[in-house]
Order: structure tokens, then sequence, then C-alpha cells
């Protein structure tokens, strides 16, 4: 376990990422943190301080109600849209445009990182950026994407929800029914497919970066482990000490929009 100065603890790590054959990268509210995006359970105020996350966050409040659970959620993606991906986002874009063996695993919904690999990809007229879309995993889904309440549907929409009544709510194109924030509320499963892949792309990793996130969280806080099981090692950026901690072969005890440019501007030579 390597610990010291952050500088020479961030060199290390850049290396053995360099080196490494398959990293990943796992994501908490922590990278998102620099960005001043809400937590989902920051105070407000008005009509939403007579309401707990898990009064509005569940099929069973969309379905009794979803004019209000869509004014929440209409709220927080404001709110979203009103931040911009920081540092450590890019940095994050940049490896995963540059380096076919990496896979984002991110329990974010802000859509953040999605964002800031669209604006990288423009900037540096990157091709395969699709590619690199594909190798990002969200745990616990999008909330700038919509999906249908019955079907499959599903849509990218960063635009505003009209909640004057339920006929004003955004609709599915293909059978009808109300669309819904495609995240996982309480009382859903997490996507297995989503999940699978993120395990089993940790476990081919030879790293596993965690940067930003508390690792209570299960399933996600396990897939750091799932690496290690496998002979890999883990490269933890958080301000604070984790349960993950004791796993890590290097701890980074900086902010992900601080430590993530440093370690990743570092491996410039991609696969």
């Amino acid at each position: 376990m390597a610990e010291g100065r952050p500088s020479d603890v961030g060199l290390e790590a850049t290396q053995a990422i360099r080196r490494a054959r398959g990293v990943v990268i796992l994501t908490g509210a922590g990278v998102s943190a620099d960005s001043g995006v809400p937590t989902f359970r920051d105070p407000v105020e008005g009509l939403w301080k007579h309401y707990r996350p898990e009064d509005l966050a569940t099929p069973g409040a969309f379905q009794r109600d979803p004019c209000l659970v869509w004014s929440w959620y209409d709220m927080r993606r404001q709110a979203v849209l009103d931040c911009h991906p920081n540092p450590g986002h890019y940095a994050i874009a940049r490896f995963l445009l540059h380096r076919n063996d990496a896979v984002l695993v991110t329990q974010n919904v802000d859509g953040l990182h999605a964002r800031a690999l669209e604006e990288v990809s423009t900037q540096e007229k990157a091709r395969g950026s699709s590619g690199a879309q594909d190798r990002m995993l969200h745990l616990h889904g999008d909330i700038l994407t919509l999906r249908c309440s019955r079907c499959s549907y599903r849509e990218r929409n960063r635009d505003r929800v009209d909640t004057s009544s339920e006929a004003t709510l955004p609709s599915c194109r293909t059978c009808g029914a109300l669309l819904r924030p495609a995240v996982v509320w309480f009382g859903e499963m997490l996507d297995q497919g989503v999940l699978n892949a993120a395990f089993e792309a940790a476990a081919r990793a030879q790293v596993c970066l965690v940067a930003g996130t508390s690792a209570v969280v299960h399933p996600a806080a396990s897939i750091p482990q799932a690496t290690a099981q496998g002979g890999g090692s883990i490269v933890e950026v958080n301000p604070e000490e984790t349960p993950l901690s004791r796993l890590a072969q290097w701890q980074i005890r900086e902010g992900a929009g601080v430590a993530l440019p440093r370690i990743l501007s570092g491996v410039d030579e991609y696969s």
C-alpha cells in the first residue's frame, strides 16, 4: 500500500495505469462535487422540503401522481444542466477516447461524464467516440435519458418538462405510455446486463481506479474487489478513508477534480 505525498503516489499510480492491460474507472458523487451537482439528499426549499426522496423516487409514486414526480425530477434535471463537467470528468473522457481497453462504471446519474465525452470528442475531432460511449456503464441510470414506463423505448432528452397535466408529460413514440427518467428507483433492481458488464470488465482489468465514492453502496462497492481477486491493483482517489482503502495499493487523498487530471494526463501513450 503506497502512501506519502499525493504527487509521488500519483506518479506511481500513473505508471501502473500506463502498464496495465485493462483499466476500469469507478466513479461516485465525489467526482461531480467540483461541478456543484446537488446530491440526492441535499436539502431543498419550497414544496420539496415536505417530501423525502423515498416518497418520490419509486414506481408507486409515479403511478399515483406522475405530475408530482416529474415536477421533482424536472427541478433536479435543470439543476444538473446548470452544472458543467469539471477537470476530473474531462480527464476520464480523454482517457476513454484514446484507450480502448478502458471502461467507466459510474454510480452518478447526472450525465456529466457523457457531456464531457461529447465536448472532448468535438474539440479533438476524435473518431470512434461512439465506442467510448459504449464503454460508459451507468449503474443507476442517467437523469437526462428518458425511458418508457411500459416498453423498451429510450431517448436522450434535456428539454424542460411541462408538468401542468398528465397529458403534457412526455410520452413514448412507440406505444404512447408515459416516459419516466431512466434512473433506478427505490424498489427496482439494477440493470443486470449493465451490472454483469461492470463486473466482467473489473475481473479482466489489471487496474481499477476508484474515484469519489464512499465504497459503502453495494453492489458497486464490490466491483474493485473483482479486480483485486483477479490479481489486479486498486487506485483510490478520495480525500477521506473508506472501507476500500485497506485493499488499495495506492491511496491519493485529494479530490477527483485535482487528482484525476494529474494521474491520467501522464498516461498519454495509449494502446
